[in-house]
């Protein structure tokens, strides 16, 4: 989202953290005020959702011991390997123990029977949240060193050993993109409903495991869904204090959240808050090669962006945001715009086949 001519802020930046506890994510509290109760001596005293999570809903928690995070899956049928809760918590306990900024986690539960779907608690941050790419609540000058923050984060996550982690089994090492392309066209399958078609996906995934780099090899912990608004930045410094949503995490290629956290770069301005077409040196933000440049100062590597990399991006999100609308249509999405992913998603596959079809 751009700024408005008048230079205020525009868009999601604007908008509250909370909102009203979305009707299909209602559930009794009871069972879980005793869990607080037993788990954090906690006694709670009043719940809000975050308007944010697409996939799985979060909620804060208010008690007499402060605030928790809740995050659980959302109600109704899922696709498989999808919504994994479980491995959110089992990554981000892990690298608890790392430099790697991420929030404190509490508890996981897996009995459906406390708040409807298997759920976990969390330290609740307080700290700076960008929706949009072009940070219109931010100071032009101060714009290019919360990119260069972002990438510090990437640096730092790609640098962990997983196996010293404690995460050699979080996925399997090697051939990252081919099992993902295989992975994500298995779930545009199983989001098919009504009839509904997306021409541009379907070539994307004949044409992507046909041309997949070399050096698909070398392994790293992926993220999965690395980008602004899954993170959150300190109050006044431009440093990443806390790294969120991490159901995508896997292992895999280092190429897939660098490709990912530049994906804007590559998409136009009207699609999913693309910067193609703005002028960023104007809007103070730096150009893709500039953050490529300073990930690879920063972890060793020569890393390059190609077109395969940007166009794998746009088909997992296009795949991803066809989810969205197959669940918005069964009546269980996490967002409120959920209804509306369907152009969306159309649009950022159309853009991938335009750039290797």
């Amino acid at each position: 989202m751009a700024e408005q001519p008048d230079g205020k802020p525009a868009g999601l930046d604007a908008l509250p953290e909370t909102v009203e506890i979305r009707p299909a994510h209602r559930f009794d509290t009871a069972a879980l005020e005793a869990m607080l109760a037993e788990k954090l001596g906690a006694r709670m005293t009043g719940i809000k959702q975050m308007r944010g999570g697409q996939s799985n809903p979060t909620f804060v928690l208010d008690t007499d011991q402060g605030e928790f995070v809740l995050r659980k899956q959302p109600p109704g049928k899922l696709l498989p390997s999808a919504h994994a809760v479980d491995r959110e918590y089992r990554v981000l306990s892990a690298l608890g123990a790392t430099d790697v900024p991420v929030p404190k986690m509490y508890f996981f539960c897996a009995e459906p029977e406390v708040v409807g779907t298997p759920f976990y608690v969390m330290e609740r941050m307080r700290g700076r949240v960008f929706w949009s790419p072009t940070l219109p609540n931010v100071p032009k000058e101060e714009r290019r060193a919360i990119y260069f923050g972002l990438m510090e984060a990437l640096a730092k996550l790609d640098l962990v050993d997983y196996r010293a982690a404690g995460l050699a089994d979080h996925g399997k090492p090697g051939s990252y993109f081919t099992r993902q392309i295989v992975r994500w066209t298995r779930q545009w399958e199983g989001s098919q409903t009504d009839g509904r078609t997306n021409p541009s996906i379907d070539k994307l995934a004949e044409w992507l495991p046909k041309n997949v780099p070399d050096g698909d090899d070398e392994t790293v912990i992926v993220h999965g869904d690395f980008r602004f608004d899954n993170m959150m930045f300190h109050q006044t410094e431009p440093r990443v204090i806390g790294i969120f949503d991490w159901e995508l995490s896997t292992l895999g290629h280092p190429m897939a959240d660098l490709a990912y956290a530049c994906i804007r770069h590559n998409m136009p301005s009207e699609a999913y808050d693309g910067l193609v077409g703005l002028d960023l040196a104007a809007l103070g933000i730096p150009e893709q090669r500039e953050l490529v440049d300073l990930y690879n100062a920063r972890t060793g590597r020569s890393a390059d962006i190609t077109p395969f990399h940007v166009a794998f991006c746009l088909f997992r999100l296009a795949v991803i945001l066809e989810g969205v609308l197959a669940r918005a249509r069964a009546g269980n999405a996490s967002n409120s715009s959920a209804g509306s992913m369907g152009p969306v998603a159309t649009l950022l596959a159309d853009r991938a086949w335009e750039l290797v079809g």
